[in-house]
Order: C-alpha cells, then structure tokens, then sequence
C-alpha cells in the first residue's frame, strides 16, 4: 500500500479549524481489490491542481513509454471526470476541480468517483476509484436565529421542554453533536436519545416560575461537532411566562417511515403525521412545519400546516438520492411544540436504458492476433439499481469475437476465433446491453473492424498425435516415424522444416534417444532402446514455415518400446548362497533349509520358490520344474505357482538331509531360465533338525563335495604310503635272507633279462601274477658310461631252474666268496650269494634271492 501525505491550506475564510483539519494524511492508496483495479483516498476541499497519486507508476508504466502508451481517462462526457485528469509528460493524477463531499455524496457513509483509464499499445482498461475523506468543513446549523416559547406559571419542576435539534453537513465523528446551554437556576439542559440514535436537546423547568416576578428569560443553546477543532453554532432561545397554556402538542409517532417510487407526479401524497393537545381552543389547535431541514427536502416535499400530509412538490429519483430523513415541527396556539422526524426510503424504477459508450477500436486488426486479443474496450452505464441496473452484454453477428465483462461496468470485445482476410476483409458485429429491469431496456451499437493480412496460415500435420513401435536392442539409426505437416501458404510461407521442439523420455531425456530429418520429417533412433530402462517417451515436433514473421504448429510422437526376451528369470527365494559370501570369522555363509516333520502327508508345503523376469508379457511369464533331487518321487514343484510340496507321505526309510533343485524358465523365444537350490532336512522340530545340520559343514553343497573329494584324495595317499611301507620291508627282508633258489638262473647281471625259455609253472606252483623287483645300486656305483658290456646270460634248461636242488645251486659265473669286493672295481658287481627270504603268497612259501649288489629280479 503506498501512503503520501500532502498539506493543504484553506483560503483566509476557513481559518485555524480547516488549517487543523487538513494536517490529515492524504492517502494515496494503491491496491488490486480486483483485477485491473486502482484505489485511492483524498480528502475533500483539495485544490485544483492536486496531486491524487502516481497513476503510470502505479500502473508499471514508467516516463519513456508514456508517450507510445497514450495514458488518458475514459468516458469524458460523465460529469464524476471533470473532477480529474491526468498529465500526459508525467502520468500523475490531479484534482481538476474543488471536491465538495457533502454536494457529491450528501449524508451517505462512502463518497467515492469511479472511472476507467485506458493505455494502448497494447489496448488495456483499468478501473480507477477515488474515495473522498470527509474533512470538518461544516459548522452545525439551526434553521431559526430564535426559538419561541411559552411556559406556565402553574408548570411544576422537571417538566420538559424540547428544543430544536442542529445540522451539521459533515459525517462520522464531525458530525457527532453536543448541546450546552446558558447557565441558570430555573433551567437546565438535558438530552433524549431518539430511536435513530441522535439526541434531542431537552430544556428542563428546575423550580416554579413567577410571572410577577420575571415574564421572559433569554437563554443561548450552542451546538459543537466532534471534529478536530470543534466548530460550533448557536441559537436564542427565548421563554415567555404565561398563565394559561399547559399542555404541549404531542405526535402520535416519534419516527415515521414511508416508501414512494420515483418519478411519482407533483402533489402525490406521501404519508400523514399526527399531534394532539389536550388544551381546548387556540391552544389546543396544532399547526405543522418543517424543523430544521435543508433547502434540497423543501423542493421536493411540502407539508399542510393544518392536515399535517406530506406531498411531493418536485421530481423524485432515485439516482440522485434515494433517501431522506428530515424533522416535523406540531406548534400549539400557545406556543409549545413537539418535534418528530421523518424518513422516506425512494423506490427505484427501470427509468434509465443501459448506454454504450466506445472507449477504444483498433482499426486495422492483423489477421494474425492471437485468440483473446483486445480488439475495442467499451463502457456501459445503467444507474438503475438492483435488478434495474445489472447489465448484460452481447455481441450478434457471425464475427469470430466476444465480449468479456471488466471491473466497473467496462467490457472487452477480444478475437474468440482466428481471423482469416482470405475470407473476410472486415467483421461487422452490434453490442447489445440489456438490463434486468421489468421490463427489460436495451441499448445497442456497432462496430465495425477492418481485417489486415499477414502470413496466417501455420503448418498442420496430418495428425496431431503419432505413435510409433520400435523392438528394443534395435540398430542406431532405425527409422522410428515420419510425419508430415502441410501448409496452405505458397512459396516460402509453404515450405516446411521440421525439428524436435522437446518431449519426456523418462530418466535418459528425449534429446539422445531420436532425432528428425529437417526436410523429411523422418524420426530416426539415435542409439539402441532398452525396455527396461525405457518402456515409451513423448518428443514434441515442430513444423515451420518460411514465412517472416514464420508460422509453426507442433505434434506429439509417442514412442513404444516393444520388450524382447533379454533377461532371464531372477530367484529371489531361496537365496543363492556363494563361495564368496562369507560370514564372521571366515566362515561361509550358511545355506537356507527348510524342515519337514516326518509325519507330512502328501500336499505338504515346504517352501516356495520366488523369482522375477524384468521382461514383460510372455516373456515374464514364468514356470517353474523340479530337476533334480535326492528323492525324487518325494517332492513336486508347482508349474505356475512355484510350492514345492510333498508328493508322497515322508518315510521312515527317507534320508534325513533331502536337496531339491528346480528350475525357473520364462516363455520367450528362446526361453530363459535359471535354478534355485532347496535343502530340506527331515525332522519333526527344529531341535531334532541340529544333529543333522552339524554334520553338515555350514557351508553350500559345494563346499560338503570339495570336503569328501579332498577326504577321499587324503584316504588314498595314506593307502599308497601304506602300501609303499609295506613293499618296502618285504624287499628290506629279501635283501636279508638272500636270492632264492629260484633265482639263480638270473644270473649276475645288472638287469634282468626276460627269455623265452621260462617254463610256464615253478618249483611248487603257479603264481597269478608276475612282477619285477628293482633294487638300486650302491651309492659309490660308476659312472653309467664306464660300464663295461655285461657279460651274457646263460639260459638254463627248465629243469635245473625248477628242480629241487637246482634251484639251491649258485649261478656259474658267480664265484666270489661273500663278503669280499670284487678284483676289479670296474667289472659289473655280482649278486651276492642267495639268502632265503620266506614271502607268504596263496598259502605256499617261496624263496626269492636277495640282490645285494643291485639290480632286478623277476619272479613269476
């Protein structure tokens, strides 16, 4: 809210109490209370040349663009606007004219002028208000210099007199009013509260008076306003003492009401008021008058002194002034009177047609302005009230214009549809106003706007909303669309360019996803589309013409991603346990289980295997087969449902650890799929479940296996070492008890050489198998290159090898002594004389020759 404060001086005539007075702020209050509204407040009495308030500025209009904006009040022929006008260098508003409150306004409560302000370029109307503050210009006024009356001696103390009231222009506080009188002993001042609210001044007899003594008494009744300083007025109040009068008239009403419509003819009868005296002859006759009322209620009213009827003497209207309260006088013929007051409510009638004034016509109109556009501003009056002065406005004709209703009676003819010069080089359309009123006035006028043309045709696609298809995992450069928009223009106005105008394509933008031909209006994929990430987006294509200024219109492409089967189904339950998940201490994280009580039937539920596919449709849907497992005519899966469930009841005989996999496949084409493990444990609770679950490492199933495989890798290294040990002492022993009998035909070479002359069983029997013995030779051996050839291997005959004394026989080429080295260090080393060794094979006793000097020897 702007607040500016000015000081004003009252001519030589108005003194210190106007001076005072005019200290008040001058409030310039700027506020929307609606839309395209300005509000100020002055008060009355302002100079010509005033400032009221900062018009542009108040309306965002600053000093460079008062000049092309053409600020000036409308409806200059009403005469509320010859009290302002507005300075065209600076845009303020000043008084152009003195305000008089009381003349403009009379006693109502609000006094404000209403106009409208228009600014062009572009057309705009805004409704100024102006309130006008009531100053304390008015002194309080009685309608006799002197008041007449006449008491009797024989009136006793307390009786009361009324006296006449005072006006006073003004309203609110300055035209509160105070009573004093004169002081003295046989009167006093008193006030009575009227129904309205205004007091009546009373005169109260305080003792008995004496005609001989004193006949008259002249006493001042002074009347003081509230305002600031008071202003005051008198009037002489005469008392004559007399001996006979005693009663004063009295009204047989202290208020009367009466209701008349306007325009009532001269003579018309309003209402009748009555007073009685209960005196008898002149002082019992009443006569009537008006009290202390304003020359404006005597031109227009008039009372019969002796009937006491109140008649219209002038024109009534309601807009002027549609209430008037005055005060009745009823006078004795001795002097006494009594007041009463009067209120006459004026009844409006539908007397006032609505008028039409122009304020604004643009002429020429581009064809080209927008819908809405501003093209006249009009003003209608009808100061009719209440249904007699609402208006309604219309446009008749064919012209792609309306009106709109605007604050204070204004309207705006605007363009409801686009103009087209091709077709109509200028609209014709009447404005009607019509009132409410019964019946119903009406006014009208016409107005007549002339068309320009411009470049007015814009492109128009072939559809305002396309929508596309395109398979995901597509190539980058896919056509997606074409569209197409034509334009009605020739020329340049006529050739189309296409470009993407924006859209939504969710998360990753529409910008790298399409682009478009300029020319051709192909939409292209700019990269491949995933359905998951992107399921379908908007882009907004613009089509554009030539044209200057040019002409665009904009389409709407939605694009769909159709889903392929790219994505295989996703267990969710039970967990996928990995080597790589482990727990505190190191320790794999432990694979669920669940537990089933050996007395489940068939149809038992044991878990539900749950699993999502991130592709839709089919290739979402999924089903669900149990593969493998431990029992497998125990378990069933369902297909659809995935509920594993017993198929049988639980046996004795079941294991108690049970693993189920079953597999997850979606139905697209290929079908996708994955497995889900289940381990299932046997037991009627939880606690008897323990024992079990310890044996099992807390690892996954592939732990347990790499587990047995490395047991059973450990199993048969201890069984090798044991059989190496084992053949090991058996050689230590044959190395001992010396080469058997049987080997003496093997002769003393280093390596034993198989012949053909081996008979097919030995000494005792026949072996099921054959083997050969290696014994290494002695750490000090020589080199393998020094050997000398060994010398060659007699072939004995059967019998001398499996004879019985043969067999005990050395080998001929052995004949050194045991114990002793050989002569020549080089030679090849001989076996050492045989020592029996006993070996134990299929229950008989064989002998074999221990070679101490190294070397092999088979047995068969």
């Amino acid at each position: 809210m702007a607040v500016r404060q000015r000081r004003q001086r009252r001519g030589p005539g108005g003194g210190r109490a106007l001076l005072a007075a005019l200290l008040l702020l001058l409030l310039c209050v700027w506020c929307r209370a609606a839309a395209e509204r300005l509000r100020y407040a002055i008060p009355e009495e302002l100079g010509r040349g005033s400032l009221v308030g900062p018009l542009a500025r108040d309306l965002g209009l600053s000093a460079d663009e008062l000049p092309a904006r053409k600020l000036q009040v409308a409806s200059a022929g009403k005469k509320q606007l010859k009290y302002f006008t507005v300075n065209e260098e600076n845009g303020n508003l000043y008084v152009n004219e003195r305000l008089d409150r009381e003349e403009m306004c009379g006693e109502s409560v609000t006094c404000s002028v209403s106009f409208e302000v228009l600014v062009h370029n572009p057309l705009n109307i805004f409704r100024v208000e102006v309130a006008i503050t009531d100053v304390n210009d008015n002194s309080p006024m009685f309608s006799k210099a002197a008041l007449d009356l006449e008491i009797g001696e024989w009136t006793l103390p307390g009786a009361r007199f009324p006296l006449e009231t005072a006006r006073d222009a003004d309203i609110g506080t300055n035209s509160l009013l105070t009573y004093q009188l004169t002081s003295n002993p046989s009167f006093s001042l008193s006030m009575k509260e009227k129904h309205t609210g205004k007091k009546q001044p009373e005169l109260v007899l305080e003792r008995v008076l004496d005609r001989e003594k004193q006949s008259s008494f002249e006493l001042v009744l002074m009347a003081l306003d509230g305002g600031d300083p008071a202003r005051s007025g008198t009037v002489q109040v005469r008392i004559n003492v007399t001996d006979a009068n005693d009663n004063p008239p009295v009204f047989s009403k202290s208020g009367y009401e009466a209701r008349v419509a306007e325009n009532l003819p001269a003579g018309s009868q309003v209402l009748v008021v009555v007073a009685t005296d209960a005196d008898a002859g002149s002082n019992g006759r009443v006569s009537y008058s008006f009290g202390n009322v304003p020359d404006s209620v005597k031109a227009l009213f008039a009372i019969d002194s002796e009937s006491g009827e109140i008649m219209t003497s002038g024109p009534l209207d309601f807009e002027e002034k549609s209430k008037y309260i005055f005060s009745l006088e009823a006078t004795d013929g001795g002097g006494l009177t009594d007041h009463c007051e009067v209120q006459i409510d004026i009844l409006d009638e539908n007397d006032n047609a609505p008028e039409i004034t122009i304020l604004s016509l643009s002429n020429p109109v581009p064809e080209d302005v927008p819908i809405g556009t501003v093209v006249a501003l009009l003003n209608v009056d009808d100061p009719d009230s209440g249904e007699n002065g609402q208006v309604s406005c219309s446009l008749s004709g064919e012209a792609p214009l309306s009106i709109v209703a605007s604050s204070g009676g204004s309207y705006k003819v605007v363009t409801s549809g686009a103009l087209d010069r091709e077709q109509a080089s200028e609209q014709r359309v009447t404005v009607v106003a019509r009132d409410r009123g019964r019946p119903a006035l009406w006014s009208s006028r016409e107005l007549v706007l002339e068309v320009s043309d411009v470049n007015d045709n814009a492109p128009v696609f072939e559809e305002a909303a396309y929508s596309a298809y395109v398979a995901e995992n597509n190539a980058a450069g896919a056509l997606v669309l074409r569209v197409q928009a034509r334009d009605a223009d020739a020329g340049a106005n006529g050739r189309v360019s296409y470009w993407l105008a924006g859209g939504s394509a969710g998360a990753a933008g529409a910008a790298p996803l399409v682009s478009v031909e300029a020319r051709s209006g192909a939409l292209y994929a700019q990269r491949s589309l995933d359905y998951e990430q992107c399921r379908e987006f908007t882009v907004a294509v613009r089509a554009q013409d030539g044209g200057s200024p040019a002409r665009s219109s904009t389409a709407t492409v939605r694009v769909f991603v159709l889903d392929r089967n790219d994505n295989a189904p996703r267990v969710l339950w039970p967990a996928a346990t990995a080597a790589a998940g482990e727990g505190p201490g190191g320790a794999a994280a432990a694979a669920p289980f669940e537990v089933v009580p050996r007395s489940a039937e068939a149809g038992y539920l044991v878990a539900k295997v749950v699993a999502v596919d991130a592709d839709a449709g089919r290739n979402a849907w999924l089903s669900y087969e149990l593969v493998q497992a431990s029992e497998p005519a125990l378990f069933r899966v369902g297909l659809h449902s995935g509920e594993v469930r017993t198929a049988r009841a639980v046996g004795e005989r079941d294991a108690a650890k049970q693993r189920l996999v079953a597999v997850v496949k979606d139905h697209g084409q290929p079908a996708l799929s994955a497995t889900a493990t289940l381990h299932v444990v046997l037991a009627e609770s939880l606690q008897e479940a323990l024992p079990e679950l310890s044996e099992r490492p807390a690892g996954a199933e592939a732990a347990a296996a790499e587990l047995q495989f490395y047991l059973v890798l450990a199993l048969a290294l201890l069984s090798a070492l044991l059989v190496l040990s084992v053949a090991l002492a058996v050689l230590a022993r044959l190395r001992r008890a010396g080469p058997p009998a049987v080997l003496r035909c093997l002769g003393a070479q280093r390596f034993s050489l198989a012949g053909a002359a081996f008979p097919a069983d030995f000494c005792e029997g026949t072996l099921p198998y054959s083997y050969n013995l290696c014994v290494p030779p002695p750490a000090r051996a020589l080199p393998e290159a020094a050997w000398p050839p060994p010398p060659p291997v007699p072939i004995l005959s059967a019998e001398e090898l499996l004879g019985g004394d043969s067999c005990d026989k050395p080998s001929p080429s052995s004949d050194l002594i045991e114990g002793e080295p050989p002569a020549n260090p080089d030679a090849p080393q001989l076996l050492s004389p045989p020592r029996e060794l006993p070996v134990s094979e299929a229950g008989a006793q064989r002998s074999v020759p221990a070679v101490p000097g190294g070397g092999c020897g088979r047995r068969c």
